[in-house]
């Protein structure tokens, strides 16, 4: 059966106005191979994934995914980093391009991705959500040069973050000296290996503050951190508030 034709649209928003299920673009996404898109709300929950993300995930389709957030598919360190890099573009209400993130898949392989999300506004100019693609590192036209070098730092550091970790250490898995490897770290994702040992570790103190009734000192050595004094001071840090104030705005 063949559709009416519609009159002429005299411009880019009465055409997007005038379809009856804008929704029904996102399904462009299931043809594309490899990315991996996503939507969510601000807060953190999944509105809609294609087939891909649902791959990555480990879900079977997109019903065991909607409603969900990142600390259901993800382990705690991963999922923490990815929920406050969307912070960041909500509260900045602009888009975050080209993020280079290590993703595991559901074999727990890890893959190199270049990520870019944009927020979301409503007809009030407000930012109600978040919607990003992943593309495998490989397909975006440059090698991935020097990252696949500090896979096995990434990889440490997510898997240990509740442990004691020195630079050095660090270095040595990766036949670096301590300095080449806080230079390499840096130009490749602008902070140090210092810097990324505590932002894992206070995004997964985010997570325990916001969804547990866990005391802050259980918190803290649970992270890694020395004692609670050491903790909120690496926590007001990161956040600029102390995990008290953190817990008592965000916590559930």
């Amino acid at each position: 059966m063949r559709g009416t034709v519609g009159k002429p649209i005299a411009s880019q928003d009465e055409f997007f106005e005038s379809l009856a299920k804008p929704i029904s673009l996102l399904e462009l996404f299931e043809f594309l191979p490899d990315v991996y898109m996503y939507v969510k709300d601000n807060s953190g929950r999944y509105m809609r994934v294609n087939r891909v993300a649902c791959q990555v995930m480990g879900a079977a389709d997109q019903s065991a995914v909607i409603g969900k957030n990142d600390f259901d598919f993800f382990p705690p360190a991963v999922a923490a980093q990815y929920v406050e890099e969307d912070r960041r573009v909500i509260e900045a209400a602009k888009p975050l391009t080209n993020q280079v993130w290590l993703v595991p898949g559901a074999a727990g392989v890890p893959r190199w991705y270049l990520c870019n999300k944009i927020p979301l506004f409503d007809r009030a100019g407000s930012v109600v959500g978040i919607a990003g693609v992943k593309r495998p590192y490989e397909h975006a036209g440059a090698a991935p040069t020097g990252y696949a070098r500090l896979l096995k730092v990434v990889e440490f550091v997510t898997e240990r973050f509740g442990q004691t970790i020195e630079v050095a250490e660090l270095a040595d898995l990766v036949d670096l000296s301590v300095s080449q490897l806080q230079r390499e770290f840096g130009r490749l994702f602008g902070i140090t290996p210092i810097q990324y040992i505590r932002e894992v570790r206070v995004g997964v103190a985010c997570h325990l503050l916001e969804t547990s009734s866990q005391t802050l000192t259980s918190i803290a050595v649970q992270c890694g951190f020395y004692d609670q004094s050491h903790f909120t001071r690496q926590f007001k840090a990161s956040t600029g508030i102390t995990p008290l104030d953190y817990r008592r705005r965000f916590g559930t």
